[in-house]
């Protein structure tokens, strides 16, 4: 029998320890072994393989039963709402540059004359710019 500290030892020192691992974090991002890009390209065949897998064995529905809403909540509230404010700030100009072209395609979009309120007429008006994005995203 393999002689192996207990878990509860084990997530201990992780938990101590690995916070001051960040600058690691930050010079491993600064400097790869390999490309991000490149491996993830590559592996997108056992990336399809291993989701497909998962699907099939039905581990996604196991895992969302294993944590459950109790779960979810606590683990989202403890580290979410700290991290949420400065998220978004870092992420404007990626937002900005992702939705532009959606915005751009509402906007050349030709709409049919509006009804009056409630009118069918409008529906005609939502569908209109339904299907315009549905073609910008699918091509």
């Amino acid at each position: 029998m393999a002689n192996v500290k207990s878990a509860d030892r084990v997530a201990e020192k992780w938990a101590r320890v690995t916070p001051q691992r960040a600058e690691d974090y930050s010079l491993g991002v600064k400097s790869p072994r390999t490309s991000w890009a490149n491996a993830s390209t590559a592996a997108n065949d056992r990336y399809k393989a291993g989701v497909t897998e998962a699907a099939n064995a039905n581990r996604y529905p196991k895992g969302i039963a294993a944590t459950g809403d109790a779960g979810w909540s606590a683990k989202t509230l403890a580290k979410g709402p700290a991290r949420f404010a400065e998220g978004v700030m870092l992420s404007g100009p990626d937002y900005q540059e992702a939705v532009k072209p959606y915005l751009d395609v509402i906007a050349a979009t030709q709409l049919p004359p509006r009804g009056p309120k409630g009118s069918p007429q409008n529906l005609q008006r939502v569908a209109a710019i339904a299907t315009a994005l549905r073609k910008k995203k699918t091509g």
